[in-house]
């Protein structure tokens, strides 16, 4: 494959981390979830002002926002409360470039250098980083009962703890979405949509999307798949039925599927 340049894609060189709202990311953020978490913050800022009785009143609250969340999903584990999404795009577009910067990464690991080994993998990152913020329904419901207990019992400051506790303990699940993957997928996309309108840009598309594949590749991103070989060859092989005139619909349709499935399987790995 050849290794020019793409068209698309960010300027050379930028260096971008931006944050989106918090309450954007992959899972939908459920309302009941986070007014569990609100009214349990509630209780934290009742005990220290010696109000027991409304911390008893706000885990009671608390109680019932878990019930609801318990009654609608028996059978989940985590509820998300928060999410916040981050693009990192460090990378060179350039391939050469690409490579010529692992091999230095790869020398500094070799020569314990993990400072500059650190930096210079950062500028290896192209990557939209999701985080979301779960609540765990096995044991939130439990602390919040206990909780209830000691205040009961006059024991405000080992009610207090195990509040702060749970309110500290919130699952964080992490998902990484290659950027080169997104690229490649709307690329696809595009050219599926000129295949008959304009076979030059379509073609031009295609080029693209098989050389964002490969950055992909190079970055690291599950770089020993070789789901990477089997794109870049169905690839090659639309350009050719593109080239030759004949009927590309269904070869378009499923090199889309191929790389939505992809791309969704990398994306979907979980770092928690």
């Amino acid at each position: 494959m050849s290794h020019r340049r793409p068209a698309r894609g960010f300027p050379e060189g930028e260096r971008s981390s931006r944050r989106a709202s918090p309450h954007a990311g992959r899972a939908a953020i459920v309302r009941e979830a986070v007014a569990a978490i609100d009214e349990t913050q509630n209780a934290v800022k009742a005990i220290a002002a010696n109000n027991s009785d409304e911390a008893l009143a706000a885990i009671e609250r608390a109680t019932g926002k878990i019930n609801i969340l318990l009654s609608r999903n028996p059978a989940t584990a985590l509820i998300p409360v928060g999410a916040e999404v981050e693009v990192i795009d460090a990378a060179p577009l350039d391939i050469k470039a690409i490579k010529a910067r692992a091999t230095d990464a790869k020398r500094a690991m070799d020569d314990k250098d993990y400072p500059v080994a650190r930096v210079l993998l950062h500028g290896l990152t192209s990557e939209i980083r999701s985080r979301t913020f779960n609540l765990p329904l096995a044991t939130y419901p439990e602390a919040l009962k206990e909780a209830a207990r000691l205040l009961d019992q006059k024991k405000p400051d080992e009610a207090k703890t195990l509040l702060l506790t749970a309110l500290n303990t919130l699952v964080v699940i992490d998902h990484v979405t290659p950027v080169p993957l997104v690229l490649a997928q709307a690329a696809v996309g595009a050219a599926q949509d000129l295949r008959d309108k304009d076979k030059a840009e379509a073609q031009r598309l295609l080029d693209e999307a098989q050389y964002e594949v490969e950055r992909a590749r190079e970055l690291g991103y599950a770089g020993n798949d070789p789901e990477y070989a089997a794109l870049d060859k169905a690839i090659s092989d639309l350009e050719g039925q593109l080239k030759g005139g004949g009927d590309t619909a269904s070869a378009f349709s499923a090199l889309k599927d191929r790389v939505s499935a992809f791309f969704k399987r990398l994306s979907e790995g979980a770092r928690g």
